[in-house]
């Protein structure tokens, strides 16, 4: 029998309120139940609000240097069971091993770079007019933080948000999404082991609408981040800044690569590949569409398709090339999808059907694709996929990429392959994007730099990561001393 995690609020392991569980599956194969968790509710949402707000004065009274050592021997605890939690990651999302791990590395080197920045929430000495009176700033904590944490990046994405949170004086109620709960779970033992005092971090999993809209809205709630879907997005700030809570939400992505005339191909079709079939794709940073120049366009074409041909796909946990969806409704949508663009009129080169046989018929398995001949205006070319789907649009010049690139409601990551330094300084100036890479693709983040987008992946409030994220979680006290 599967045991059960229990929620964890004011510093105690505890049922749900209702006595509810929920059951996680293995993507790879559901008929098997990886792990078991208590199912928040509205309730236990409130509950685990009233013991942050409690432990919220206390834990910024305490000197920034010792909030700093609990995240240090979290680290400390979290690398010392990088292995397990790699193993835990790739069970209950579905990622490989080799995707996993760096997440992992990713979540430990989090809570290190903080634990050493918390002493850095200070603030500036200013020149006063007066001779006698000393003008400063200081940093304070906002209060009680909520955090609504996705799937895809299930130990990374809580370790952004909770680490800065708790290093400024922060209280946390963390919701982590219901199809990978686990790794959230873990970062929470290790606070728990590190000394973490009782009610300074919650963990309540369960449904959006209860637990979720419980910290969304609640006016003990002072700040509030979330990363998910653009439609959900929307809805949690709204709800939250009606409340006169701090939000910040990412959210979605279309991500462009463009690939000059002066491009290697080999090198491009590396780059697009791994970033719009890495991680099934499911990233919100992903490259959905290569934006080609016609001069290599049959090239890049031909290069992509044998590249997404010769993915193995299996069991994350047997680490080749792909794994699974995360879930049935994930599955799905991408299947839609690919419908759609052949529907549309775009070239249906290669992949995109539900894998079969003894290996895959368990899980959520699709083969990548991908469309050439797509148009601006077809819905493979404009919405979010989050799955291993490219679309390849051909342009004739830098400019008609440029704007292609940028005709979308998405700004999130943006990628270009050049050997010509103007074209790359050109596309950092014009690209319509919050990261803008240059023969790079489009995944993966520095920790230390800020992360964010514009137009509707974001709600362009604050950053995520580096300074950013102490920017976030803290308000500024402009102080006059007359001595």
């Amino acid at each position: 029998m599967t045991e059960t995690t229990d929620l964890y609020i004011d510093g105690e392991w505890v049922s749900a309120e209702s006595g509810d569980t929920f059951a996680v599956e293995n993507p790879a194969d559901t008929t098997e139940t990886v792990a078991e968790y208590a199912k928040g509710s509205t309730e236990d949402a409130e509950r685990a609000i009233a013991a942050a707000a409690d432990a919220q004065a206390d834990w910024e009274a305490m000197p920034a240097p010792d909030r700093g050592s609990i995240l240090r021997e979290t680290a400390k605890l979290l690398e010392e069971q990088k292995d397990e939690l790699t193993e835990q990651l790739s069970h209950e999302e579905g990622k490989t091993l080799s995707e996993a791990s760096p997440e992992v590395q990713r979540a430990i080197d989090i809570f290190y770079y903080y634990a050493e920045k918390a002493a850095d929430n200070a603030g500036n000495r200013k020149g006063a007019s007066g001779g006698r009176t000393s003008v400063y700033t200081k940093r304070e904590a906002l209060g009680v933080a909520g955090l609504v944490t996705p799937w895809n990046y299930p130990i990374a994405i809580p370790a952004w948000k909770i680490a800065p949170a708790l290093a400024t004086g922060n209280t946390v109620v963390i919701k982590p999404a219901s199809n990978a709960p686990g790794p959230a779970a873990s970062i929470v033992e290790a606070l728990e082991e590190a000394g973490l005092p009782d009610g300074v971090i919650n963990f309540v999993p369960g449904s959006g609408s209860d637990v979720g809209g419980t910290l969304t809205s609640h006016e003990d709630v002072d700040a509030v981040s979330f990363t998910g879907s653009s439609e959900v997005g929307h809805h949690v700030y709204d709800a939250a800044t009606d409340n006169m809570a701090r939000a910040q939400a990412e959210m979605g992505g279309k991500n462009p690569a463009i690939i000059t005339d002066s491009a290697d191909v080999d090198e491009a079709v590396d780059i697009v590949g791994a970033g719009a079939f890495g991680v099934t794709g499911q990233a919100c940073t992903a490259c959905s569409r290569a934006i080609v120049h016609t001069d290599v366009y049959d090239e890049f074409v031909e290069g992509i398709v044998e590249y997404a041909e010769s993915i193995d796909i299996g069991d994350g946990r047997d680490d080749l090339g792909m794994g699974p969806h995360v879930s049935q409704g994930e599955l799905e949508s991408t299947l839609e999808y690919v419908d759609v663009a052949a529907n549309e009129g775009a070239t249906h080169e290669t992949g995109g059907e539900r894998l079969e046989g003894d290996e895959y018929d368990d899980g959520y398995y699709v083969s990548p694709a991908v469309f050439s001949d797509v148009e601006r205006d077809m819905r493979i070319f404009q919405e979010e996929v989050f799955g291993p789907v490219l679309a390849v649009t051909e342009v004739d010049d830098f400019d008609d990429a440029i704007e292609a690139a940028n005709d979308s409601q998405f700004g999130l990551s943006s990628s270009v392959v050049t050997t010509d330094l103007n074209e790359a300084h050109e596309f950092i100036e014009r690209t319509e994007a919050g990261v803008a890479k240059v023969n790079e693709k489009t995944t993966g983040l520095e920790l230390h730099v800020p992360f964010g987008g514009v137009k509707d992946s974001s709600t362009n409030t604050y950053r995520e990561q580096g300074d950013a994220g102490l920017d976030f979680f803290t308000e500024i006290k402009t102080v006059y001393l007359n001595t």
